[in-house]
């Protein structure tokens, strides 16, 4: 079975759940059907709930994804991903300090983390992180604390010249995914265009289609 930072470095679709966006469907019920679709990069991503109700959509997530092989990501709590058992954690800017995280989860959880400028990314480079998420690339709408499009010209930044694995993020859709693979953005995350879909799996499948392979 492929390691967790394999998954992420083969590339394709980063996925997320949402539950606002997601048709009145579940997080867990989204996550099989990502899982459904392929996916082997799924990040739970939830502001709303409570602990204890994240601690059991998480168990529940974190045995599907063990069985099928995919990895699984926690954003911002890191005590939940500790307890759930995730392989990574996904921090913001205005989170714990990935190098003091990483006291905390040791060696063997990948640890990822947002950003928005050069300086962010080349300042990246020099903590204890295993990728970075670049964005928003697009203007988005499903964070609230969520700050301006950076465009694709940090992508093409990020390209030339970051050494770190890195996932494409924010307002991303069938229909500019094309201009993010094409600058070079092997993994990509995509948001509501996937669980907003009445059909998650066909969605998938036809955004592939779009995503530029070596």
């Amino acid at each position: 079975m492929r390691s967790k930072m394999e998954n992420f470095l083969a590339g394709g679709i980063y996925g997320l759940t949402a539950a606002e966006y997601s048709l009145g469907r579940s997080n867990t019920e989204v996550v099989d059907l990502l899982i459904a679709a392929g996916i082997k990069v799924i990040q739970y991503r939830e502001k709303y709930k409570k602990a204890g109700a994240m601690f059991e959509e998480c168990r529940y997530i974190r045995e599907r994804t063990r069985l099928a092989g995919v990895t699984f990501i926690v954003n911002d709590f890191v005590d939940l991903a500790l307890a759930a058992g995730a392989d990574g954690v996904h921090l913001g800017q205005e989170d714990l300090p990935p190098q003091e995280v990483r006291k905390l989860v040791g060696n063997d959880m990948l640890i990822g983390l947002s950003t928005h400028s050069p300086e962010q990314a080349d300042a990246a480079v020099k903590l204890d992180v295993d990728y970075i998420g670049v964005g928003p690339i697009f203007p988005t709408h499903t964070k609230t604390d969520v700050c301006a499009a950076v465009g694709l010209e940090y992508l093409d930044y990020v390209v030339r010249q970051s050494k770190l694995p890195f996932v494409a993020i924010g307002g991303i859709k069938e229909g500019n995914v094309l201009s993010v693979s094409h600058r070079g953005a092997r993994m990509i995350a995509m948001v509501t265009e996937i669980v907003g879909a009445a059909d998650i799996v066909s969605k998938v499948a036809q955004i592939r289609r779009n995503i530029v392979r070596d």
